[in-house]
């Protein structure tokens, strides 16, 4: 069966005319943003980076705030919606700016929950850059908590993984903080 077939049996089983004018080509519409909400599973992260790996003498903090972030929870697959900040602590080389945004979302794009997430990306800049450190900071609204179950709009979940330096040095954790607060 393919995804249009499944949208339009969806469409049949909500009660809905799948021959109605507004929704005649919804089940080709909604495989095609499907395949898009999940592209990350058919992303090489090597390819996404793309060797932006570039020397460098520099052993302090970077820190890149405020990444949009859209992704799907793997238990209702509806979205969640926030931003995710990343720091690390090069050694002998940094890594491209627009890839570490790049990064964040190979792996938003896929089905999962927001605490794999945040450990995957810290993961990812660590293993391919052989930084010190990596701190990931993700904050975000859940459809699933918003629209259906408990429904409390205003709440916002927050996870973090810090490692290397992050987790092993009390100051540099806090320098992260407070530099995330600016």
């Amino acid at each position: 069966m393919t995804m249009e077939q499944a949208f339009l049996d969806i469409l049949t089983q909500i009660g809905e005319d799948p021959q109605r004018a507004g929704l005649v080509d919804t089940p080709k519409r909604a495989a095609k943003a499907m395949e898009f909400l999940t592209q990350g599973y058919s992303m090489n992260i090597d390819e996404v980076i793309n060797n932006a790996m570039f020397p460098s003498d520099t052993d302090e903090m970077v820190i890149v705030k405020n990444i949009e972030l859209y992704s799907m929870c793997e238990h209702h697959m509806l979205p969640f919606i926030g931003k995710c900040h990343v720091a690390y602590i090069p050694n002998r080389k940094v890594i491209g700016l627009s890839k570490i945004a790049r990064i964040v979302d190979v792996y938003a794009r896929r089905l999962q929950i927001q605490e794999n997430l945040t450990n995957e990306i810290a993961n990812c800049i660590v293993e391919k850059t052989s930084a010190a450190g990596a701190a990931v900071i993700i904050e975000a609204q859940h459809m699933c908590m918003m629209m259906r179950g408990v429904q409390k709009q205003n709440s916002i979940m927050t996870t973090s993984c810090m490692l290397g330096a992050f987790r092993n040095s009390q100051s540099t954790r806090a320098e992260f903080l407070s530099l995330l607060n600016k």
